[in-house]
């Protein structure tokens, strides 16, 4: 059983969502892989979800959604639970919020603009991009019509017609490029973003498909979910009946296999699975 608690305010900690997990990262580092492991990781996890949400906060007037910058910081924190070994003497704290941090930095290098965009037109672009996602189902794949984003948001026409022009503002990234400095090689395609009708994303993520066979069936649905319904992590979360965390952690592995499978196939041969258009638009 987790044994997570917390501490008042007035111990070593300076913030008050800073849970006491020591022993707890002591149990995880002597659990071998498997269901416990993971059990406890994901509880650990979710004790320091509110600081990475502090965190994304921060970076909230950047033009970001804010629950985007909160599964941003979600996932930066499962990196730093997975990594973080207690018997180095550094607390969590000073060890995970550098690599939450990077990974809202990333995001935002990986998101920026071609050229110069209004703020209200950033604004814009959130609102048209929130309204395709929640506009989205599984029967009906296809980036909703101006007309009813406009409809569903209470926007003009012309206003969303802004908004989707400024999605197709963002600069094409290769999808071998690493995201950062960090060392672990993540890379865009890891986590190509939103959904886009441009062809270069079709193409792109049809290249990928040959890496996913040989996940598990939750994390390739997951991923389906994720990266072609586009669906955000907690209504993937709330569909299956799992935590957002849950959903993190299950990305996280489905990263890490593929990002291995394609090294592993790129030594001795091209990857196979980076055949075709290698740019998509994020």
């Amino acid at each position: 059983m987790c044994a997570v608690r917390y501490r008042p305010q007035r111990a070593r900690h300076s913030h008050a969502d800073a849970p006491d997990t020591t022993r707890d990262f002591e149990r995880l580092t002597a659990l071998p892989q498997g269901p416990e492991r993971e059990e406890l990781s994901s509880r650990i996890v979710e004790a320091w979800l509110p600081m990475a949400h502090r965190l994304a906060a921060k970076y909230r007037s950047r033009g970001e959604s804010l629950e985007d910058l909160e599964q941003v910081a979600a996932l930066g924190l499962v990196k730093a639970v997975d990594r973080y070994d207690p018997s180095h003497g550094t607390p969590f704290v000073p060890f995970a919020v550098p690599t939450i941090t990077g990974e809202i930095r990333r995001h935002f290098r990986d998101h920026t603009w071609d050229v110069h965009v209004p703020r209200r037109v950033q604004e814009l672009r959130n609102k048209v991009r929130t309204a395709i996602r929640e506009l989205s189902s599984a029967v009906d794949d296809h980036t909703p019509s101006a007309e009813r984003i406009a409809a569903h948001t209470g926007l003009s026409q012309e206003d969303v017609e802004a908004g989707m022009e400024a999605i197709g503002s963002f600069r094409s990234l290769s999808l071998d490029a690493s995201t950062g400095d960090s060392d672990d090689g993540f890379s865009l395609a890891d986590t190509f973003g939103h959904s886009e009708p441009d062809y270069e994303t079709v193409v792109a993520k049809e290249a990928v498909k040959p890496c996913l066979r040989d996940l598990p069936e939750r994390q390739r649905r997951v991923l389906y979910m994720r990266f072609f319904r586009d669906m955000t992590q907690s209504r993937i979360g709330k569909e299956l009946g799992i935590s957002q965390m849950h959903v993190s952690r299950l990305l996280s592995k489905s990263f890490e296999h593929v990002r291995h499978q394609v090294e592993h196939d790129r030594r001795p041969a091209r990857p196979r699975c980076a055949a075709g258009a290698r740019t998509a638009r994020v």
